[in-house]
């Protein structure tokens, strides 16, 4: 029975619904499938779901960034201050803070996700969201799970089917948090790591918004000192899939030079756009590597952190 790690095409998803199952459905035979469309939009972030609405892969799940993917920020009481339950603390800082991995569990479970399940996650946006989800099954110790090389478009123009409207739910499921299957770094260990060959950082944000000659989300333009630039975009060809293996590899190692690829740490402004580079590295055979999921944001809510521009 093939599992899924990094990447699966969309006649492999095919084959993978063929010969198991999805979620609630009733074939026998392999894995059971459960497939995610994680389509957003930063600007509008209701956007996201309408074209889900429109048109998705059938028995996809909806996850949303804000909603489902990221913390929720708390109401203030009377006095000012926000109360907030253990589980709910967030699990980073910044625009899109993590939910704790207890918190994730629960929704994990409340939308009928198991642990004998290989997850399959996409988007319309060059990879750029479901790579958020793909870590975060990570994080909570589940390997198999993979990004639709590709996304909605090219399973589009293989000429699969695809679905409108709500999907029926899902019986509810108890999913176990296993011991974590990736790295998340903090902002203190960022800032202790600044002058170390051990940590090399790489920010995925445009060149500009890393140079420091626009800033368009967050209150400081520049970036973390000493940090390199690839951004997020880079990774796939022109037909919108991951460029092939030993490019990737020799774009990385041409990025890193000297500096050993296990000493990589990920960011970008919030967390998100960072995991399609980190995703690559995992395709090159590099990884895997480090995120640094408060990224630019949180890292330039304190004034005494140290940045750079040009």
């Amino acid at each position: 029975m093939t599992t899924y790690t990094t990447l699966i095409s969309p006649a492999q998803l095919v084959a993978l619904q063929a010969s198991g199952h999805a979620a609630g459905g009733h074939a026998a035979g392999g894995k059971p499938c459960m497939v995610f469309d994680c389509s957003f939009d930063l600007g509008k972030p209701s956007v996201g779901r309408q074209l889900y609405e429109q048109v998705h892969i059938p028995g996809a799940v909806f996850a949303d960034l804000d909603q489902d993917l990221s913390a929720k920020h708390g109401m203030p009481s009377s006095d000012g201050s926000v109360a907030v339950s253990q589980a709910d603390q967030p699990a980073s800082g910044g625009r899109h803070p993590l939910p704790s991995r207890e918190r994730f569990a629960v929704w994990l479970s409340s939308i009928g996700f198991a642990n004998n399940m290989q997850a399959v996650v996409y988007d319309r946006n060059g990879a750029n969201f479901c790579g958020r989800l793909w870590w975060m099954l990570k994080w909570a110790g589940h390997d198999a799970v993979a990004v639709l090389d590709g996304g909605l478009q090219a399973w589009q123009a293989a000429g699969q089917p695809v679905a409108q409207g709500a999907e029926a739910s899902h019986f509810q499921t108890s999913f176990a948090l296993h011991p974590p299957l990736r790295r998340l770094v903090t902002a203190a260990e960022v800032l202790a790591g600044l002058n170390s060959p051990d940590q090399t950082l790489i920010d995925a944000r445009a060149p500009a918004r890393y140079r420091g000659e626009v800033e368009p989300l967050d209150p400081v333009a520049g970036h973390i000192p000493g940090a390199l630039n690839r951004p997020f975009s880079e990774n796939l060809g022109a037909d919108g899939r991951f460029k092939p293996r030993e490019l990737l590899r020799a774009e990385f190692q041409q990025l890193l030079g000297e500096r050993p690829a296990d000493s990589v740490v990920h960011q970008c402004g919030s967390g998100v756009s960072a995991l399609p580079n980190l995703l690559a590295m995992e395709v090159a055979g590099l990884g895997p590597t480090a995120l640094f999921a408060g990224s630019w944001s949180e890292w330039c809510a304190d004034a005494t952190r140290p940045v750079a521009r040009g």
